[in-house]
């Protein structure tokens, strides 16, 4: 949600220091999780490798080594993080979460660089609205204090030491079976109820969604290196059936899905945002449509809260706030929904995308890399962008599946002030793995396209401005690629023209980067160097070819019509002036402070009619969806999409 391009000095996502502070907190408390039992002892971890030490727990705690496995593979996919908590404050392969420590000054923030409805036919909107009042930290994010106390192992080494993190989620999960009454079994299909348990969720939704996820990894199996370069392997169980009636047994409620849109393969609740009036034609946080009778939906926008749960449902639940369609939960995958998909949200500071988008918040920080997200997040994540592409005929591509960071500002004045979330450190590798669109090569060596395919692991560029002081951030896997004006790492940055500063490695300073699933027209080679069209020039990158950051691709290109030396790029793709009815003020189609020279290819995404939606006022019945003549294309500009004239610009493909 948040992330200002112009500071990247900033001390969180937003480009500004946080206004107000709002611990972690939960407006149902959760029923116990575990009950109190005696401390046994943890099996010793030292000398053993991370695969060692699931055999070691699952035999001192009587857990099937396979459940534990499944379990910390959905909780972290096995890595420890070195000791960092994640977004929700948990620790190590086990991600047992210990909030009160991580997350006490956790914060969220409106900061006012961005007018989140971005429709310059109405007065700028800025969020209002207050500090929610904090609650206490529910169960869900206290499971290590309770696996300390379960094992004797201190609450520091449990934070930090992998092993010991796995005898923590152990004991836990042996305590949620005794818990159900149920035996100690070595079959695994007789914890789906401790799984559904461990979850930490208190409806039975988001239980069941959680456990399913875990005997899926069961049935699969799962191969993969940590982050400390440990091989840890998980044999496939593919005739595994789980006990699913235990989840009857566990006390939980039932979670209501009424008016939601949502698959039936994830846990979604309802938590309306407000349509307010206040006086004077000031309403929010959204407004009423008709999509997609009337208009199209052809986004779906990705962000991060810069927030924790509870801060940002307060907060979307208020009507002097801006408001986003959905809301997922980072420890268990929890979605909840604020906006129906025929209204329009407020979420991506320029209206035209926010009239064709949907738009989706995940629980993290832009600017805190060891602040992990968790593999139950990304999975339900990828459902719900599955399903909504699906309902809505929205290709799965770069181009159609947005972070906020690919927003373009609808007008000069806006460009330095567009939000820059997910941010480097979003893993969209291994999301559109995730969604079944895997970025792959596609075309010959010497393709006119590249796809932008790091590494994310080895990948780790320097960036800063993640501390007040903007020392270099975390050594961290990232899924960006930085650009030079030259083949040489020496060489300056290249510039964004529109942000009016000069380039840096801040978090926040998009004016230089690429990121992975994104496609460029190549516009040079040299040695182990590709150079693209990027912001109206040639952007160089390093591209070795035993550890490539782009890969070979197919694709169509614009280039400008023969005849003209360049063509004007748009942040917004409106109508004519005389598309407009007399009853609809036209708005004006005014170019952002970029071209697309002769002899520059830039990679298409789509090609979409001129489109405004009017809708100025409370009531709707004045709203008015205008469809003009000209045509656009979407292209992939710089970090940001942006968009041309049909009728500038000559569409062919690039060679293979």
């Amino acid at each position: 949600m948040r992330g200002s391009a112009n500071d990247p000095s900033s001390t969180t996502g937003s480009g500004r220091p946080r206004r107000t502070a709002v611990p972690l907190a939960s407006a149902a408390l959760l029923l116990p999780l575990l009950a109190a039992a005696p401390a046994q002892p943890a099996p010793d971890p030292s000398g053993h490798g991370l695969q060692q030490a699931f055999t070691d727990a699952a035999a001192a705690y009587h857990v099937p080594r396979g459940v534990l496995l499944a379990v910390s593979y959905l909780q972290s996919r096995w890595d420890g993080h070195a000791g960092a908590p994640s977004v929700t404050g948990g620790y190590g392969p086990m991600h047992l979460t210990d909030a009160r420590t991580a997350l006490a000054t956790a914060e969220h923030f409106a900061d006012g660089t961005e007018d989140a409805r971005g429709d310059t036919a109405r007065a700028a909107w800025r969020p209002t609205a207050g500090t929610p009042a904090p609650l206490e930290f529910p169960a869900r994010l206290r499971t290590l204090p309770k696996a300390a106390e379960l094992t004797g192992i201190p609450a520091g080494r449990l934070r930090t030491d992998p092993a010991a993190n796995v005898a923590g989620g152990a004991a836990l999960l042996a305590a949620a079976q005794r818990e159900l009454g149920e035996p100690a079994s070595t079959d695994p299909a007789d914890w789906y109820g401790a799984v559904a348990r461990f979850s930490g969720a208190d409806d039975t939704a988001t239980a069941a969604a959680y456990a399913d996820d875990v005997y899926d990894v069961l049935r699969t199996g799962e191969e993969r290196v940590t982050d400390d370069g440990e091989l840890v392997t998980l044999a496939a169980r593919p005739g595994l059936t789980a006990d699913t009636a235990q989840l009857g047994r566990a006390g939980l409620r039932t979670l209501s899905r009424d008016g939601t849109e949502c698959p039936r393969s994830v846990s979604c609740e309802s938590v309306p945002a407000p349509y307010a009036e206040f006086g004077g034609d000031d309403y929010g946080n959204h407004d009423l449509g008709d999509r997609p009778a009337s208009q199209r939906i052809k986004y779906l926008v990705i962000h991060d809260t810069e927030g924790t749960w509870d801060g940002v449902l307060n907060l979307v639940q208020d009507p002097t706030y801006v408001s986003w369609n959905y809301t997922i939960r980072s420890t268990d995958g929890l979605i909840a929904q604020h906006v129906q998909a025929k209204d329009v949200a407020w979420h991506a500071g320029n209206w035209d995308v926010n009239a064709r988008s949907i738009g989706i918040e995940h629980e993290g920080f832009l600017a805190a890399p060891d602040a992990w997200y968790t593999e139950a997040m990304y999975r339900s994540s990828a459902r719900l962008v599955r399903y909504l592409a699906r309902t809505y005929g929205i290709p799965l591509d770069r181009q159609h599946i947005l972070g906020h960071d690919n927003v373009p500002g609808p007008t000069a004045s806006t460009v330095p002030g567009m939000h820059t979330d997910p941010g480097p450190y979003w893993d969209w590798r291994h999301y559109f793995r995730l969604l079944g669109h895997p970025f792959t090569r596609t075309a010959g060596k010497h393709s006119g396209v590249v796809t932008v395919l790091p590494d994310y692991a080895a990948n780790q560029p320097v960036y800063t401005g993640c501390t007040a002081k903007g020392e270099p951030c975390a050594p961290h896997g990232s899924g960006e690629v930085r650009l030079y004006t030259d083949h040489d790492e020496s060489a300056p940055l290249v510039k964004d023209i529109g942000l009016k500063t000069d380039p840096t490695t801040g978090v926040n300073d998009l004016s230089s980067r690429v990121s992975t699933g994104q496609q460029y027209a190549v516009a040079d080679r040299w040695g182990d160097w590709t150079a693209i069209w990027y912001l109206g020039q040639k952007a160089w990158f390093r591209n070795p070819g035993e550890n490539p950051a782009a890969v070979p691709a197919r694709g169509l290109v614009v280039t400008p019509r023969d005849g003209l030396a360049s063509v004007p790029v748009y942040g917004r793709a409106y109508p004519e002036k005389a598309a407009y009815p007399a009853e609809v003020p036209a708005q004006s189609v005014v170019p952002l402070p970029y071209t697309v020279p002769a002899g520059q290819k830039y990679v298409v995404g789509d090609e979409l009619p001129g489109e405004y939606y009017y809708a100025v006022t409370f009531t709707p019945e004045s709203h008015r969806v205008v469809v003009g003549e000209d045509r656009y294309y979407e292209i992939q500009y710089g970090h940001r999409v942006a968009f041309v004239r049909a009728a500038d610009v000559t569409v062919e493909r690039a060679a293979r």
